[in-house]
């Protein structure tokens, strides 16, 4: 399998100059739109570790229009580089999950600003219909359309203490609805919730590489205030096994060699606000050196993307 640069791994950066010949940077948006597990559909409370505080940016307001919120984003990231194209990121809640004509106008007054290039929709895996599929499949003949479902864990225990309120069977309901219908499909997984072990882990890796997505998310398990989690770890912490930086960095490279190598990894890390973070506290290391730290990790072990594969695990064209 052959990588992008000195990396041994599909790295995100290199898909999207591959992708648009030139820089592109996703704006922020937040449509007010709530969740199924908080409205009481299917629970309340949303998820536990969930405070969309922590990475939401300051212009990125549900009161202000969608057009407002794009202009504020294009004008902040203006003054930092010279980027000319740009995707509106639907990211905050679930950004499916409301009148279908509500969502088809706001998706449609993002792309037709005159710097957006495409859409990137964070959703749950229980919240899209054959009829929304069938939207941005036709949207996607003209724009980069990327819908990104939040698996979070592919253990249905874990998913109900967490209050996810879906199951892993939906998931792949989900993408079998929407897969080849022009979209780039990409998922979200949350390492380290509550009650895993590293083999449960590691086993997600085998589990998301058997669906037919093309980008995946990662990150290491933060809580932050205001949540229901960070209630639960000042009770009972002994539920939790943070991370150490080191058993992170130990992880995500045998995770890497689990992966299904034509799988474009878009961040191993992310991180919250120090003023909300409550824990893990890895000493101020930014997301950049973590990842220097992993890469270099990789080959220290002489492990790459797919290297450790299961024996008799196909690669699938998706």
């Amino acid at each position: 399998m052959q990588f992008n640069g000195d990396r041994r791994y599909n790295d995100y950066s290199s898909f999207i100059k591959a992708t648009f010949k030139e820089r592109v940077q996703k704006i922020s948006l937040d449509t007010g739109f709530t969740c199924p597990n908080r409205d009481g559909t299917k629970g309340v409370g949303g998820c536990t570790y969930c405070n969309n505080n922590s990475f939401n940016p300051d212009y990125c307001k549900p009161e202000k229009t969608i057009t407002d919120q794009l202009n504020q984003g294009i004008e902040f990231f203006t003054i930092r580089n010279k980027t000319a194209k740009y995707l509106a990121y639907f990211q905050a809640y679930t950004n499916t999950y409301a009148d279908i004509e509500l969502v088809k106008a706001l998706y449609l007054e993002a792309v037709n600003h005159p710097k957006v290039v495409g859409l990137v929709i964070g959703t749950r895996p229980d919240c899209i219909s054959p009829e929304l599929i069938a939207f941005l499949s036709e949207l996607a003949n003209f724009y980069y359309i990327s819908l990104e479902f939040g698996i979070e864990s592919t253990l249905n225990r874990t998913l109900e203490t967490v209050n996810r309120c879906h199951t892993f069977e939906e998931t792949k309901q989900a993408y079998e609805l929407a897969k080849d219908k022009g979209l780039h499909l990409g998922a979200h997984l949350i390492m380290g919730l509550p009650g895993e072990s590293r083999e449960e882990i590691l086993q997600h890796a085998t589990n998301v590489s058997e669906l037919p997505i093309h980008s995946l998310k990662l990150h290491h398990l933060q809580i932050v205030k205001h949540t229901m989690m960070a209630k639960q770890f000042k009770e009972t912490p002994e539920q939790f096994n943070l991370f150490s930086v080191e058993e992170y960095i130990e992880l995500m490279t045998k995770f890497i060699a689990r992966l299904r190598p034509d799988i474009i990894i878009e961040r191993f890390i992310s991180q919250s606000p120090a003023h909300l973070l409550v824990a893990p506290k890895w000493g101020g290391l930014k997301n950049f050196e973590i990842v220097d730290r992993i890469e270099k990790r990789l080959i220290e072990k002489n492990f790459w993307q797919g290297s450790e594969l299961k024996s008799g695990f196909l690669v699938k064209e998706i």
